[in-house]
């Protein structure tokens, strides 16, 4: 299964589904900007990974102007309804937000406005154009690939509580599509064809809103017709820090991203450059530097509009280099791991014109809050059930707030321009294979396809569990889970080629040969291309 890099000279892509990557490159070789690629992209990742993604979704761009030489964070993430209290799921007779259901449905889907945002300022084709693909497959059908196939076989009777998200997916006796099959969606062809019309308005305060807010309301839903009418997505500052000879971008709160940069100031004070990057050891350190960050990241992360967040001592050098000096030979322990989840796609894309962007978008959980809102064809996302009911917790849910996010797009700049776009899919996962990523590309030379191919790991929770174990893919070296459990890990052993792991994509930027070497995660059914 291990593979060689796409090698372009001009531009590229990398995303977690073949079809769209190839409607990524279609509108590169259009002429489209990298922007433009990524709405391709993601457009057609709503219909072919409906499990992973969609319309109801939430979006985080990082977008390096070529320009300027400017990195732009976009935040397309909804914030909480009006009506979304503490108190009005305590009456209901919750304890915590339920993660299915329209109860789940309490956050405003900000991928699409995200999507016209970027368009606004970096886009070059149209948007009908962008969408063709993606509206062509939900009206025509699209082959089922073989990690739907397998979340539809899981999720089936998840899928089959809600009369409108049945008729989406499973047959009319039930069942679900096998690998192979074609899956059409004819009620999102026909919204994406109406927001290709129309704009963002017909997503949030047109007659797509306006059927959209029935179905929730009916069935208990918070969102109001004024909380979709009033979202925007906005322009907010990235963070970024020093790793050898790079800049190391990433998003800030609500985003985790500082986690991901915290995980590499705090290696970047060790040895990690000198290990092997199989060995135990060399886990053991990345693990045990994701704890520290993690115990940061539970600490302080919101929505930084209602509370502070103190970034910069966060990402303070001598910060990371004390936090550093903690980590020892035997694992420390983390208690109280939160509920997290890994139901993302990422993708990469760089044009011709050396723009470079990292994008993530969600639904949060499998299939989101599984709920189909009547017959917009639009799966709402989960991503709510990550406020807390707690009154004392930093993320408790409030009125209109931006609850905490897992989602980290990732650039790596060196001398001022790109040279490595990344990031990954998984939850708690992502700053972990973040930091896979980047050491295995920086510290010890692999290519990005190299690098996405080696045996990962995983530690705490994601895909909904509570685990605090340390997940290895069964082709580290044999005496590696030994050794870890002897450092008191508790450690489990997956599939050689785990889809736990997530799905990972980058992009290479090459300047001294001329050429981007781009990658794609085999644990995924994605695929790299460029020209």
């Amino acid at each position: 299964m291990p593979g060689q890099p796409f090698v372009a000279t001009k531009a590229a892509v990398a995303s977690p589904h073949q079809l769209a990557s190839a409607a990524g490159l279609r509108a590169l070789l259009a002429g489209g900007t990298a922007v433009d690629a990524q709405i391709a992209v993601h457009a057609v990742l709503s219909v072919v990974y409906p499990n992973m993604t969609g319309l109801g979704g939430d979006a985080f761009w990082l977008i390096f102007e070529a320009a300027t030489g400017q990195v732009h964070a976009l935040n397309g993430s909804g914030r909480s309804a009006a009506a979304a209290t503490r108190e009005r799921y305590r009456s209901l007779g919750y304890d915590r937000i339920p993660p299915r259901g329209p109860h789940a449905a309490l956050t405003v889907p900000g991928a699409v406005d995200s999507w016209f945002e970027a368009h606004r300022r970096f886009g070059r084709l149209s948007i009908g154009f962008l969408l063709e693909p993606a509206i062509d497959y939900a009206e025509s059908g699209s082959p089922v690939g073989s990690s739907l196939a397998g979340w539809l076989a899981r999720d089936v009777e998840l899928l089959s509580r809600y009369e409108a998200t049945r008729r989406s997916f499973l047959s009319p006796e039930g069942a679900p599509p096998r690998a192979g099959d074609r899956l059409a969606q004819p009620d999102l062809a026909r919204t994406l064809r109406a927001i290709a019309a129309n704009g963002p308005d017909e997503l949030y305060r047109g007659d797509t809103a306006r059927r959209l807010l029935a179905a929730l309301g009916t069935a208990g839903s918070p969102l109001a017709q004024a909380d979709l009418a009033e979202h925007r997505s906005n322009w907010v500052e990235p963070i970024s820090l020093r790793y050898r000879a790079f800049d190391a971008y990433n998003f800030p709160p609500n985003s985790q991203g500082f986690a991901a940069l915290q995980i590499l100031g705090i290696l970047q004070s060790t040895g990690v450059a000198s290990l092997d990057h199989l060995s135990a050891e060399y886990v053991h350190l990345v693990v045990e530097a994701t704890k520290l960050a993690f115990e940061d990241r539970d600490r302080y992360l919101t929505d930084p509009e209602f509370a502070p967040i103190p970034l910069s001592d966060l990402l303070d050098r001598d910060y990371l280099r004390r936090r550093a000096g903690l980590i020892g030979e035997h694992a420390r322990r983390r208690v109280e791991p939160p509920r997290a989840v890994g139901d993302t796609s990422f993708s990469a894309a760089v044009d011709a014109d050396g723009n470079a962007v990292a994008m993530i978008q969600s639904l949060y959980f499998d299939f989101g809050t599984a709920f189909v809102a009547g017959d917009t064809g639009i799966l709402l996302q989960s991503r709510g059930c990550y406020f807390s009911l707690d009154d004392r917790h930093p993320n408790r849910l409030e009125p209109r707030k931006r609850t905490a996010h897992t989602l980290t797009p990732a650039l790596l700049l060196r001398d001022g321009r790109p040279a490595l776009v990344y990031g990954a899919m998984g939850g708690e996962g992502q700053p972990q294979t973040q930091a896979a990523l980047v050491t295995r590309v920086v510290d010890f030379g692999l290519d990005p396809q190299a690098a996405i191919d080696a045996p990962r790991w995983l530690y705490g929770p994601t895909w909904g569990e509570t685990t605090v174990a340390l997940r290895l893919e069964s082709r580290f070296p044999s005496a590696v889970a030994a050794d870890l459990r002897s450092r008191g890990h508790e450690v489990d052993l997956l599939g050689r080629w785990d889809e736990l792991m997530g799905h990972a994509n980058a992009i290479q930027i090459d300047r001294d040969r001329g050429c981007l070497l781009a990658g794609f995660d085999p644990r995924s059914d994605g695929a790299a291309l460029g020209y």
